[in-house]
C-alpha cells in the first residue's frame, strides 16, 4: 500500500487560512473500521463552506473537507465488509468534523457505510451524491404522504441547483408534472431536457408578498430553498398536499401563518439526510439505483474535476454559478 497520498487540506492558524493539496500518510486519517480507497467525491455547499475560514463548517484545523466519497475497501475489522467491495459514505460527520471524501484514502466508522447497490456504479453514486440523495429523500417522504401523479403538478424550486436538479429529474422519471422554479433564465433549456413540463421565474412562486392563502397551484413541492419563498409556497399548496424542505439558501426564518395548515392541511415535511437512520438511507440508495434513477444521469453533472482543480472550483456554490453536479475524481 502506498506510503503518502494526496488529500486537500484546509488549515487555519491565527489570522492565516490556507487550501491546497498536502502528501497525507495513513497514520493522519482519523479513527474508523473501514478503510476506503477513494474514488469519486462530488462538491457540495457545505464542502464550499469548509473552503473559507468563516464558512462554520470546520471546528478543527487542519482538515480535510468533502462530505461525500464512493471507493472501494481496502481494509476492514467490521465483518459486513470485505477487502474489494464497492461502498458510499455520506453524511453523518463526514466532511464536517471527520475527515472527508477530498483524499485518496478515507477511514470511516462501518455504521457510515452502505454497500454500493447493484444498478449504480461508483461514479453515478457520486453524480447522486448528497444533493441526490436529499432529492430521493424529498420525493420518497412525499410519497409517504400520498402524493401520487394524479394529484397535479409538483413544484420544484432552487432547480438548477445540486437537489433541484436531481429532484426534476427523479419526479419526471416516476410520471410526474414537474414546474421548475430558477431565477436563471439561460437553463431553461437545461431544466426541459431533465423533464420539467414548465418553468416559473422566482417571482412567480413569491413575489415579495406573502399572502396567508393564495390560489391553490400545486399538489407538492421539494424546496431546498427555505425562507420567505418557502411560506409563499406553502399558501398554494392544493388541500391535503405536502412541502418536503431541506434547505436554507434563502434565509432560515420561516414568516407564514398557521392558515395553510388548519384550513388546508398542508404538511410541512423535514428532510434531514445527515442523521436519517440506516434502513432509510439502504432503502433510498437502493431506489436511486432503481425506480428513481434518471435516465439522463449523466446530464447531470455540469464538470469532473481532479483534486488539483479542487481550490479553484469550491467557491463556485457559494457564487451561485454552480448547475447540477461537480464530480471530483481521485
Amino acid at each position: 500500500m502506498t506510503q503518502t497520498f494526496d488529500a486537500l487540506v484546509v488549515n487555519k492558524q491565527d489570522q492565516q487560512f490556507s487550501v491546497g493539496i498536502q502528501s497525507l500518510s495513513l497514520e493522519d486519517l482519523p479513527e474508523g473500521d473501514v478503510l476506503i480507497r477513494v474514488h469519486y467525491s462530488s462538491v457540495n455547499y457545505k464542502d464550499s463552506l469548509a473552503s473559507i475560514p468563516n464558512g462554520n463548517i470546520v471546528n478543527t484545523y487542519p482538515f480535510v473537507p468533502g462530505i461525500d466519497l464512493a471507493g472501494v475497501v481496502v481494509s476492514s475489522k467490521n465483518p459486513r465488509f470485505q477487502e474489494g467491495d464497492d461502498v458510499i459514505a455520506t453524511s453523518y460527520d463526514i466532511g464536517v468534523s471527520h475527515f472527508g471524501g477530498y483524499s485518496e484514502y478515507a477511514r470511516v466508522p462501518a455504521e457510515w457505510v452502505v454497500p454500493l447497490p447493484k444498478g449504480l456504479t461508483l461514479k453515478e453514486a457520486m453524480t447522486i451524491g448528497t444533493a441526490g440523495f436529499t432529492a430521493a429523500l424529498s420525493v420518497q417522504r412525499l410519497e409517504e404522504n400520498h402524493l401520487t401523479p394524479d394529484k397535479g403538478a409538483v413544484l420544484v424550486t432552487g432547480a438548477t441547483g445540486g437537489v433541484g436538479s436531481f429532484a426534476v429529474s427523479i419526479l419526471s422519471t416516476l410520471g410526474y408534472q414537474v414546474q421548475a422554479s430558477t431565477g436563471k433564465e439561460s437553463e431553461h433549456e437545461y431544466l426541459k431536457h431533465l423533464g420539467a413540463q414548465k418553468i416559473l421565474s422566482r417571482e412567480d412562486v413569491y413575489n415579495g408578498k406573502i399572502r396567508a392563502l393564495g390560489k391553490q397551484k400545486w399538489a407538492a413541492a421539494v424546496d431546498p430553498v427555505g425562507g420567505e419563498p418557502l411560506a409563499s409556497v406553502l399558501s398554494q399548496i392544493q388541500y391535503g398536499g405536502s412541502v418536503a424542505v431541506s434547505g436554507l439558501t434563502a434565509g432560515t426564518e420561516l414568516p407564514t401563518t398557521i392558515f395553510p395548515f388548519i384550513l388546508r392541511g398542508v404538511n410541512l415535511l423535514g428532510i434531514d439526510s445527515v442523521y436519517c437512520s440506516m434502513e432509510t438511507r439502504v432503502k433510498t440508495w437502493n431506489r436511486l439505483a432503481t425506480d428513481f434513477k434518471p435516465a439522463n444521469i449523466e446530464e447531470l453533472v455540469q464538470q469532473e474535476v481532479t483534486l488539483q482543480q479542487l481550490p479553484s472550483v469550491l467557491p463556485t456554490l457559494l457564487k451561485g454559478e454552480a448547475r447540477g453536479r461537480i464530480l471530483v475524481k481521485l
